[in-house]
């Protein structure tokens, strides 16, 4: 196969798929579809997905993703159910199967027990006329002209269409329930994506016997000294009452060295008040180090560090862009 005819079917076999998702959103029915998101969001329990085969695997993922967006819900295969999974389920709970046919046999022998439980059915099916589509209280048609597979065989844009409806079933719920940030990230605490909705820059300062301090008075072996102490690349600088006035770093001292001289020792001379950059950016602590992080980088010039500040101006720290980055994030 040459390299325009791979590019050129993968191309083919993307639009396919992204024609099928666009026909399912235009066959949907405003009634029927309110019936489904009526049903689910009124779950007082969990939503209990099943499918065979590939179905069960796109069933894994709806579940995963409404659990991860405030919708609880678990994946039950079928055979588990019909050997005593089935005992998950509760009354409170709302069963969604997934099929293709509609006609899978381990959903079919599944189906009277769960009416027996008087549990509500919601279906996403390739046929309405199917027989889980006719036995469902709601049903979503996911049907599809034509597999992406060459043979018209293996699931592709069936599943791709059902797993889509039920992406966009999960994000409305998640509309529907009024879900936060900050709720969202308590069900990701882990990963990037959860450190960058979690991770605070007070989690990474180095703050109390750890922030670098100084008064405006101190003369520049003092600087050099402090820097040394803690090792961080910079000192705060801070009045009596322990407020903010500004910063001094690495730089700024190799600049005052540039500038004077390093063979004229007046620079020893030099006091905090002529070196420190004042006013200079600042953070909190209850800021994402996410936020923090674009605050030192989305900038014409780089900044390192960054003093921490309450909103009333009391220095109680000092974060480093490495801190942030050897987080994780």
């Amino acid at each position: 196969m040459s390299d325009s005819t791979g590019y050129s079917q993968v191309l083919e076999l993307l639009r396919a798929e992204s024609e099928a998702i666009s026909k399912a959103a235009a066959r949907l029915q405003a009634a029927e579809l309110d019936r489904v998101l009526s049903i689910l969001s009124s779950c007082k329990g969990k939503i209990v997905l099943l499918g065979v085969g590939k179905s069960g695997i796109i069933a894994q993922k709806i579940a995963a993703t409404m659990t991860s967006s405030g919708t609880a819900a678990i994946h039950l295969h079928p055979s588990d159910a019909l050997h005593g999974g089935l005992g998950i389920v509760t009354s409170d709970d709302v069963v969604m199967m997934l099929s293709n046919s509609g006609e899978t046999s381990e959903l079919l022998e599944l189906l009277p027990y769960i009416k027996r439980r008087e549990v509500p059915l919601v279906a996403i099916v390739g046929s309405l006329k199917s027989t889980i589509a006719r036995r469902a209280d709601a049903v979503l048609d996911a049907s599809v002209d034509q597999e992406a597979c060459p043979l018209n065989l293996a699931p592709t844009t069936s599943t791709t269409v059902a797993l889509a409806l039920g992406d966009a079933l999960a994000m409305t719920l998640m509309r529907a329930k009024g879900l936060t940030e900050d709720d969202f990230a308590s069900n990701h605490p882990a990963g990037q994506l959860g450190k960058r909705l979690t991770l605070r820059v007070a989690d990474l300062m180095h703050s109390g016997s750890e922030n670098p301090t100084i008064g405006n008075d101190a003369s520049w072996m003092d600087i050099v000294s402090t820097i040394s102490q803690y090792g961080l690349g910079a000192v705060n600088v801070i009045d009596d009452e322990g407020k903010l006035m500004g910063i001094v770093t690495d730089g700024d001292l190799r600049r005052s060295l540039q500038r004077v001289g390093p063979r004229d020792f007046s620079f020893a001379n030099l006091k905090c008040d002529e070196l420190m950059t004042r006013n200079p950016v600042v953070t909190s602590p209850e800021t994402l180090a996410f936020e923090a992080l674009r605050l030192m980088e989305d900038r014409p010039s780089q900044i390192n560090v960054l003093p921490v500040v309450e909103p009333d101006g009391m220095c109680v720290g000092l974060i480093r862009l490495h801190d942030i980055v050897r987080s994780g994030l």
